[in-house]
């Protein structure tokens, strides 16, 4: 892991295009601007992980068969 030191209104970039801006420190907390293209999603960890564990789920639902359905099939 890369550990950078900034200052309020100091950045970092990231590739060609993403630029990681410190906007304010209070506390514990930073308050983080990111400029990325608009083609590019940017989440907070928790919710990324949140959406993975939804699209898990439900790629695993999409891919069960319904009990009886083959015998449905078979009739048809």
């Amino acid at each position: 892991m890369l550990v950078l030191t900034r200052k309020v209104d100091e950045s970092i970039i990231i590739g060609d295009n993403i630029e990681v801006k410190v906007v304010e420190i209070s506390g514990k907390s930073v308050k983080l601007g990111i400029e990325a293209p608009r083609e590019l999603s940017v989440h907070r960890k928790e919710v990324y992980e949140a959406i993975l564990r939804e699209n898990i789920e439900a790629a695993r639902s999409a891919v069960e068969i319904p009990e009886g359905l083959p015998e449905i099939l078979e009739q048809s």
